[in-house]
């Protein structure tokens, strides 16, 4: 009998020894550890590190003293606990192997994203997530809709960089003012966004178009390196300009206007985008 509830007992993670102990206690208790010894059969050098780990794991309780008793949790409760501890283990594994599952395809996928509003609430998603840093290149009208979502990022200690077109001030983030401002708003045909959080996921895409406007999301590592690498290098232009601009225009024109003319392929070094 003894021996098919030891293998019982074996399944809900007891050891050998703390199978023994425990049933001793069932069989009599209160005991202390010298006579749990004696009865379970536990060696004497082992049993108050088996007792501390059955009181650890709430199996049995223990009457403080100088010389401590023990007693078992009684066997019905001791089941329900066992299970309620299983029910749990299956939960999280459940919403775990899922967000697994999904973080995996999502490291595949390239998902579209249509309409400025869904573009921006998939950003918000990006920055409530983001753990370390996120890289932001914006126009100041989405980065009065995302200021919020991004200075609760900031305060939770998260790294906000941002490549700010347009009149933006910032008290929370690392903020660099590109140096064509609003006017290159023409040029490129309509505002853009790119985020990238963490250098794990991107969100890029135009946000001026309305419910026309069109953006990526992805986890794909082909997209998001070279993605976050084209922010950071934006960011070295605007050290660069900041430091040595009158040096850079002397060369390349205002506003480096020879060096965008040159890498044109529109006659008006114009983007042209389809809607």
């Amino acid at each position: 009998m003894k021996e098919s509830i030891f293998a019982t007992l074996k399944n809900l993670n007891f050891t050998e020894y703390e199978a023994k102990a425990y049933l001793s206690l069932l069989e009599e208790s209160p005991l202390t550890g010298y006579a749990v010894a004696k009865n379970s059969g536990v060696p004497r050098s082992k049993i108050y590190e088996v007792l501390d780990s059955l009181a650890m794991r709430g199996d049995i309780l223990v009457s403080p003293g100088n010389t401590p008793q023990y007693t078992p949790v009684p066997a019905k409760e001791l089941i329900k606990n066992r299970r309620k501890q299983a029910e749990e283990n299956f939960e999280l594994a459940e919403k775990s192997l899922a967000e697994f599952e999904q973080s995996a395809n999502d490291r595949e996928n390239i998902w579209n994203i249509t309409g400025s509003s869904a573009i921006l609430d998939k950003v918000k998603e990006s920055i409530l997530y983001a753990k370390k840093r996120i890289l932001l290149e914006v126009w100041k009208e989405e980065f009065e809709e995302l200021e919020p979502e991004l200075r609760v990022a900031a305060e939770k200690g998260i790294n906000v960089t941002i490549i700010a077109y347009g009149e933006i001030s910032s008290d929370f983030a690392n903020l660099y003012l590109h140096y064509m401002g609003q006017d290159i708003t023409e040029e490129y045909g309509g505002r853009w966004l790119v985020i990238s959080a963490d250098d794990s996921e991107v969100v890029a895409g135009i946000v001026s178009l309305g419910k026309d406007s069109r953006a990526a999301w992805t986890r794909h590592v082909g997209l998001v390196m070279p993605i976050t690498e084209f922010v950071i290098h934006d960011l070295y232009l605007m050290e660069i300009m900041k430091e040595h601009r009158e040096i850079l225009e002397g060369s390349f024109g205002e506003n480096l206007v020879n060096l965008r003319r040159k890498f044109s392929i529109h006659p008006d070094f114009k983007k042209h985008y389809v809607k």
